[in-house]
């Protein structure tokens, strides 16, 4: 089932599978920002990431000498999520734990994904509640993937990244989706990523203590922009599939992928795991406007 929030400017539509938002596009010009989802290329939108982010090395975790198995990105994406309230603006789900989720994740939570469509801008608010007795370990991220090129007759290369402050900024390098341990430079004090292919053979890129409170994606061939507000998340992914493939994903993070070499160890001191107590809430948000 479908669920749409819309004004005079901006429509947006969400799936109940994945609480995905799946559309957005400008009214005014028809213009669709959102990645469709093509299964060929990538089957998905935006999904959320929960309860980690990025892969397991193995797919596998140890909490309290047991060891459980996650899927990249956890398991929230592909759970069926329950409308807790909708209104002319704002769209609420809820997920919460279950026999299925404790298998893999022996953890009770309630999870609460919130949009606000506001004239041109989208904002996406994560809410976890710890409602077991136990300390609640847990990663967040978005996912969202954007139609790039935008335009007919343009190229992936047309388009750039604008931060909001000059960065210097070094890639977590990756070996089949998992850390290295070494990185490689992409930025030194400038404000404009060119997307180029080349950057992308590699996998993802992976950014650790950006400054910039938002980035956004321009060409130089229209006036077309998306600007995602990433104020204090602690990691930053940016990614499109390898081969020319028309999206790029910019993605806020609340944790990272495994390191490839380094032993299993607890789950609670993986990097980026977020610990919250029993009865605690943890809420981020992050925001989409299209121009």
């Amino acid at each position: 089932m479908l669920h749409t929030l819309q004004n005079t400017l901006v429509s947006a539509s969400f799936k109940e599978q994945g609480a995905e938002l799946c559309s957005l596009r400008r009214k005014d010009t028809g213009l669709e920002y959102l990645w469709e989802g093509n299964a060929d290329i990538w089957g998905r939108h935006a999904p959320i990431l929960f309860p980690i982010v990025g892969r397991l090395r193995d797919n596998t975790y140890r909490l309290e000498g047991r060891e459980y198995s996650l899927p990249q990105h956890g398991f929230a994406r592909d759970k069926s999520w329950q409308t807790a309230k909708e209104g002319a603006d704002r769209l609420l789900f809820r997920l919460t734990s279950d026999a299925d989720t404790r298998q893999h994740y022996p953890f009770d939570f309630e999870l609460l994904l919130g949009y606000h469509l506001e004239e041109n801008r989208l904002s996406t608010t994560y809410r976890v509640k710890n409602t077991g007795a136990a300390e609640l370990p847990f990663s967040i991220g978005a996912h969202p993937g954007f139609r790039c090129p935008l335009l007919p007759n343009e190229a992936f290369s047309d388009y750039y990244l604008e931060f909001e402050k000059a960065e210097t900024l070094e890639r977590q390098l990756l070996q089949h989706g998992l850390r290295t341990g070494k990185t490689s430079p992409v930025l030194n004090g400038q404000l404009h990523l060119p997307l180029n292919e080349a950057l992308f053979k590699d996998d993802a890129l992976v950014f650790a203590g950006v400054r910039s409170s938002y980035v956004v994606l321009k060409s130089r061939k229209n006036t077309h922009s998306i600007r995602v507000d990433i104020e204090g998340f602690p990691y930053l992914g940016i990614w499109t599939k390898s081969g020319g493939a028309p999206f790029i994903c910019l993605e806020p993070w609340y944790g990272v992928t495994d390191p490839a070499e380094a032993r299993q160890q607890d789950f609670r001191k993986k990097e980026g795991i977020q610990r919250l107590a029993a009865g605690q809430q943890f809420e981020c948000s992050y925001a989409i406007t299209v121009e």
